[in-house]
């Protein structure tokens, strides 16, 4: 249980769908949150990489033999029914809500795992106080670097 992405490769000469595959075809388990592929103005183009990767993901599930056949996947989306304006292909598959909020994302991720088996079962409330150390600890790290960008974005502080 690690998380991983696809930035913490960093090769220009490596394309970032080869990066996303290895990391799909090497996942157990997956997240994906599709609340944020909408513009945010008028005339900006939406970003599809959430749905794309969750694509990748139920065709590995589904073609990459019997080990990925045991894939689990959990995906998040704002409002329960809202992902069946631009996917409805997914009509029928078990979406959680967040409402934009991260505490409840979390604690809906927590629950997922807690509901499949196999991990320790902690409280939400030390899920999000290990969360909120880790956004202060990577803060500071980015700060360290010369990297800050700001407060995380999940940050209430």
């Amino acid at each position: 249980m690690r998380p991983r992405i696809a930035k913490e490769r960093s090769n220009a000469g490596e394309p970032r769908v080869e990066k996303i595959l290895e990391l799909v075809a090497s996942s157990k388990y997956s997240v994906h949150d599709l609340s944020r592929c909408q513009a945010r103005e008028e005339d900006e183009y939406y970003r599809l990489n959430m749905p794309f990767e969750l694509g990748i993901d139920f065709g590995c599930r589904r073609f990459g033999g019997e080990r990925l056949s045991r894939k689990v996947i959990l995906v998040l989306e704002e409002e329960r029914f809202r992902y069946q304006a631009a996917i409805s292909d997914l009509a029928g598959s078990d979406i959680e809500a967040h409402h934009g909020d991260y505490v409840v994302a979390v604690r809906k991720v927590r629950n997922w795992l807690s509901g499949i088996g196999g991990f320790q079962r902690i409280s939400g409330a030390r899920v999000l106080a290990d969360y909120e150390d880790f956004q202060r600890w990577y803060l500071d790290r980015q700060r360290a670097d010369n990297l800050d960008r700001g407060t995380p974005a999940c940050s209430r502080a």
